[in-house]
């Protein structure tokens, strides 16, 4: 129906909203270059230039109708009767520019005519940061940026605190934040008895518009003074210190660029091994690893981020990147590469890596670039200053040149009160079948020592596994009554009146670590993505009622 039929037209409709890069001065800039070209040529596609009282941008829309639906034939074959339905996708998209930017307005698929290197990945956070009510919040979805790569999304429909969606502080990306905004102007709330609802991501922002030039440019002006804000309000100023680059971005390519030449150089001190979050669940029940990359085509019975490296070292500059992210990595549960655990998973999302650049530092995840600031390298440096600053209760001495790992665990246990655990796994139904070491070393107290020995050639692959295997530890003992009685007794054949404590209700893990050369452990030793896992494994812990102590491994004279 119409207006003359007497259906009032909507003041406002619910659109998703980008906000686009320019090249150089965004006023001079013919905006179809920011349209993906082939939309523009393609029948049954129109473009026009707008110029509708104060709206000044172009209009693209079209539709797209590819034929009979790829469900027809299922349909027909299960039903017995003839199904004929035709696939149609509308595209719509108005470009609109400001004195300040220029925005797209998505509408049905429209989205897919922007040309992706221009939209601005940091628009829908920075905007929701700055006007949401902290009480009122309904959605939140989170990426993990440590070895477990795990994506949480969370809802309240009523609305609740920010902090009541247990966000962690430190090595988090929130990709999508909804709830309801305060303190912003714009059509739908000109009538004060309605509330306006926004969804931010790290590509845009869903929110109601106005539908006449009028109103719609002044929404937009509301919208760029609340990003002109200077700060986010404070209870959501952590979530802006970690943002993702567009991969077609100018700033992400030159980081490809650079993370190309250090793949060749063979430095592995600030690349890692990442573990997909797709593959984080049956990781620790990995016993081997099919590599495809680069000609290779090997089974290894552990994964490590310097095989990858070295894989592709050799490769011409510029092409050692694009390897990896052409190469897999499947995981299987046997020795023999029968029981899959895994698809063929680009090998690119299992590296991880730091790319300083003065204050700022971007770190390689999951295959995307992600830029940190320096008040967030600030606060890690600070909780992990203080982590490390805890006294340690137990004792492990100097470890001698030359010492494999099995050597130093017996000489650790020799002392008073120490019980050695190194290889001695623990099996059940919960592993798999697979064996699970719940620590090298038992203190005199029950502590669960963890040892491990850094490679500069791994990088820091040796610490993400001994975090892990912490945490790991803990989840088994206190969630699998099978193993925490196996390893009960296991401790009882060994060490017999032992004072730990059968329970492990709170025990106390500790990470014994050395450091290339026998290098005090501090925040400048560590790589920046590492203090990062680091950080969320003591938060696990914490939250488990376990307590963490670090201790850092002088080195001894040569055997």
């Amino acid at each position: 129906m119409n207006a003359e039929a007497g259906t009032k037209s909507p003041t406002t409709r619910k659109t998703s909203l980008y906000r686009l890069r320019t090249m150089g001065a965004g006023g001079a800039e013919d905006l179809a270059t920011m349209v993906v070209p082939r939309y523009l040529d393609r029948d049954g596609f129109h473009a026009a230039i707008v110029e509708h009282g104060p709206l000044q941008g172009m209009l693209v829309s079209g539709t797209i109708a590819p034929g009979t639906a790829d469900w027809c034939a299922t349909l027909a074959a299960l039903s017995g009767l003839a199904v004929q339905e035709e696939n149609r996708t509308s595209l719509g998209l108005l470009l609109v520019r400001t004195g300040q930017a220029v925005y797209a307005l998505s509408y049905g698929m429209g989205h897919l005519m922007i040309d992706p290197a221009r939209i601005d990945p940091g628009f829908g956070i920075e905007f929701a940061v700055r006007c949401l009510d902290k009480d009122r919040i309904t959605k939140v979805r989170r990426q993990i940026m440590d070895a477990r790569g795990r994506t949480d999304e969370n809802s309240a429909t009523a609305g609740e605190h920010i902090r009541g969606f247990g966000i962690e502080e430190f090595g988090e990306i929130v990709s999508q934040i909804s709830g309801q905004i305060t303190d912003v102007p714009l059509t739908f709330t000109r009538d004060g008895r309605r509330a306006a609802h926004v969804t931010g991501t790290d590509r845009s922002v869903k929110i109601h518009l106005g539908s006449s030039p009028v109103d719609l440019v002044e929404d937009l002006r509301s919208i760029e003074e609340v990003c002109a804000r200077p700060n986010p309000l404070p209870e959501f100023e952590f979530i802006t210190q970690v943002r993702p680059l567009s991969p077609r971005s100018e700033r992400a390519q030159q980081l490809d660029a650079r993370l190309d030449l250090l793949l060749g150089t063979g430095d592995m001190s600030r690349v890692a091994l990442a573990v997909p979050g797709e593959c984080r669940d049956r990781f620790e029940f990995a016993e081997a690893f099919r590599l495809r990359l680069a000609g290779r085509n090997e089974l290894v019975a552990a994964l490590d981020v310097a095989d990858l490296a070295e894989a592709v070292r050799a490769r011409p500059q510029g092409q050692r990147l694009a390897t990896l992210r052409s190469g897999r990595v499947e995981m299987f549960a046997d020795t023999e590469a029968a029981d899959r655990l895994s698809r063929k998973v680009p090998a690119d999302q299992w590296v991880t890596a730091e790319i300083p650049d003065g204050p700022v530092h971007y770190f390689y995840w999951q295959g995307q670039w992600y830029e940190v600031g320096a008040e967030y390298l600030t606060a890690v440096r600070r909780r992990v200053s203080e982590l490390l600053a805890r006294p340690a209760t137990v004792v492990l001495p100097p470890w001698t040149n030359g010492e494999v790992e099995a050597a130093y665990n017996e000489k650790v246990a020799e002392q008073e009160g120490y019980v050695l655990l190194d290889k001695d796994t623990i099996r059940t139904e919960r592993l798999r079948g697979g064996g699970l070491e719940i620590a090298d070393v038992l203190g005199p107290q029950g502590q669960l020592i963890h040892v491990k020995r850094t490679d500069s050639r791994k990088g820091t692959a040796p610490l993400n596994h001994l975090f892990a295997q912490g945490r790991v530890a803990v989840e088994t003992l206190r969630y699998d009554l099978v193993a925490r009685e196996k390893f009960v007794a296991k401790l009882d054949e060994l060490a017999p009146g032992h004072p730990a404590d059968r329970s492990f209700a709170a025990p106390t893990v500790v990470f014994g670590i050395l450091l290339k050369d026998g290098e005090p452990m501090t925040v400048d030793s560590l790589f920046a993505f590492a203090q990062v896992s680091l950080l969320h494994t003591a938060t696990a812990l914490q939250g488990m009622g376990a307590k963490l102590e670090i201790v850092s491994i002088g080195r001894g004279p040569i055997g």
